[in-house]
């Protein structure tokens, strides 16, 4: 599918400013502009993330209520029950506040639902177990803004209950005794965009300022909170961005045990970078919970011994490899499926219903459809006598609203405008078919059907150099809001020494005229070939990255399309 390039804006009288004051590459300015970046003292901020432009913790509705309970558990030896999501931001939330309250002497114990038996967020049979097992207060991260009567449950068992969560609130707030999320309406934290995990960290942060205790103790915990905004592809902006760059720094020097484990088994070299994270550790954490008992990765985040480690990375690894046999088993059947659908072209959305995939790796698949037909789409299997999906979508389009449409037709629906989970009656799925296709149908633009590069500048060939690679590194780390820069090359020929490889892939090596040759890779692109061998000139769109050979770093293209 041909796809459109789209220059983004930027201000350009800011642009120039910057340049005047910074008197750096106009390229850099340009970018910084994009980013809302406007004056020298903002520039200084961007390049040079500090703890101090970290938010006072007790901005956070409720933190002061949290501290208190939290405090009073502490001191009283009450039995803590840390209670988190199953992905990696519920399982690095319950690691970092374990490791934390650990220092501080209390009473712990951990408790991670069963994808497949409980779902999404806080269960009743995770009250269940905290009534059984003495608990008094229990702290829930990353799910617990909806957990109403959950949370009713257990107040009536005489248990407490702090939620720190990120998600929007879908009505009245649970009766709990603080619920710290700076997404609920009347919260006035200046950051809205925190992880689960993030929260948990402000948790810890009010906690050792109220005590009168540095933040010293929080230092050596920002590894897993950098593994959570990775992965749940949080803003990369404002905090998140302060506090990824000092957990990167952390995670490329670590030592600790299970993160050390993760990362050999994962065959990738430090130094990491978000993307890294996202592609090479996040997978296998996740894998804990989509084919089993998301336990596993506490276990490991915790683990103190490296022997131990190692046998808690190696289930992960086991996990994440059945995990990509089940991806591309469902990724190709559904492909299958759709074509196979009457007049699927005409169509605007895919949704479709097979009752033996596995609920665990469906979500990944619709992302995966997503990419190759550019459309919402939505995912469902059985599970429990009820149709259970997940759906994704293209940019710009929301599809927690579009599935909002058919909210009469659903048991249960959660999520965001990005990605959403959903359950129905197995009789409701050919209506729901029709009445999300009709709702995506009506409100899509044409726009949102055809796949988008996003270009932030043009950029000569002479330019990629390394002067110009240690200024743009300093732009990391990148994610939502600050992404790596694409650029676009015109009119590049061939060098001569272009390559197609096995699986349709491009090394690519190009010139402009007073140009050194520069290389590249362009996967799964092989289409291209015989136009870019022909040595007449083309357009190419493009991120920059550092690679090693033989132990020389070199720059190269990361290539996203080609035009001509």
């Amino acid at each position: 599918m041909r796809k459109r390039w789209t220059l983004l804006p930027a201000d350009e009288a800011i642009a120039s400013h910057l340049q005047q004051v910074l008197k750096i590459n106009p390229i850099f300015c340009r970018l910084l502009a994009q980013r809302g970046v406007t004056t020298f003292d903002e520039a200084k901020a961007f390049f040079r993330p500090d703890w101090s432009q970290l938010h006072d913790p007790f901005l956070m509705k409720d933190m002061g209520d949290a501290v208190d309970r939290l405090t009073q558990a502490i001191t009283q030896q009450e039995k803590i029950l840390l209670y988190g999501d199953y992905d990696v931001d519920g399982t690095t939330s319950v690691a970092l506040m374990f490791e934390f309250l650990s220092r501080h002497k209390a009473r712990l114990d951990y408790y991670i639902p069963d994808r497949y038996k409980e779902g999404y967020g806080v269960s009743m049979a995770g009250m269940d177990y905290a009534i059984a097992n003495g608990i008094k207060l229990i702290i829930a991260m990353d799910c617990g803004v909806n957990a109403r009567a959950q949370v009713a449950k257990a107040k009536e068992h005489g248990i407490g209950f702090i939620i720190c969560d990120h998600h929007l609130p879908d009505g009245a707030l649970p009766s709990a005794d603080a619920v710290l999320d700076p997404m609920r309406p009347d919260c006035p934290y200046p950051f809205k965009g925190l992880s689960g995990c993030g929260v948990a960290f402000k948790l810890a942060q009010a906690f050792l300022r109220k005590n009168g205790l540095p933040d010293d103790d929080l230092h050596p915990l920002l590894d897993l909170l950098a593994l959570s905004i990775a992965a749940d592809i949080v803003p990369m902006t404002g905090e998140n961005r302060t506090l990824a760059h000092f957990g990167l720094q952390l995670i490329n020097r670590t030592e600790r045990p299970g993160l050390m484990a993760l990362i050999e088994i994962s065959g990738k070299q430090r130094p990491f970078s978000i993307s890294d994270l996202v592609f090479g550790l996040a997978p296998l954490i996740n894998a804990a919970g989509r084919l089993a008992d998301a336990d596993q990765a506490v276990k490991l985040l915790l683990s103190a011994n490296k022997t131990v480690a190692m046998d808690n990375a190696r289930v992960l690894l086991h996990r994440n490899q059945l995990r990509k046999a089940h991806d591309q088993q469902i990724q190709d059947e559904a492909i299958r499926l759709f074509e196979k659908t009457p007049d699927h072209e005409a169509l605007r959305s895919v949704v479709l219903f097979e009752p033996t995939w596995h609920k665990g790796i469906i979500g990944i698949a619709a992302a995966r459809m997503v990419e190759r037909f550019h459309r919402p789409a939505i995912l469902l299997t059985e599970s429990n006598g009820m149709a259970v999906g997940s759906a994704r979508t293209v940019p710009g389009f929301n599809i927690y609203k579009a599935i909002k449409t058919c909210e009469d037709l659903l048991t249960n629906f959660g999520g965001h405008d990005h990605a959403a989970g959903l359950t129905m009656p197995l009789d409701a799925v050919p209506t729901f078919q029709k009445r999300f296709e009709a709702t995506v149908k009506s409100s899509i633009t044409e726009g949102q059907t055809v796949p988008e590069v996003e270009v932030n500048a043009t950029l000569d060939l002479k330019d990629i150099n390394p002067g110009f690679w240690r200024i743009l590194r300093q732009f990391a780390p990148f994610g939502p809001g600050n992404h790596s820069p694409t650029f676009v090359s015109k009119n590049v020929v061939d060098s001569g020494h272009s390559k197609l490889l096995k699986g349709s892939h491009i090394r690519l090596s190009v010139r402009q005229p007073g140009s050194q040759p520069v290389t590249g890779m362009a996967f799964g692109m092989g289409e291209h070939f015989e136009r870019i061998a022909s040595k007449k000139p083309f357009h190419v769109a493009y991120k920059i990255e550092e690679d090693s050979w033989q132990g020389k770093s070199y720059l190269r293209m990361m290539v996203r399309d080609f035009w001509y």
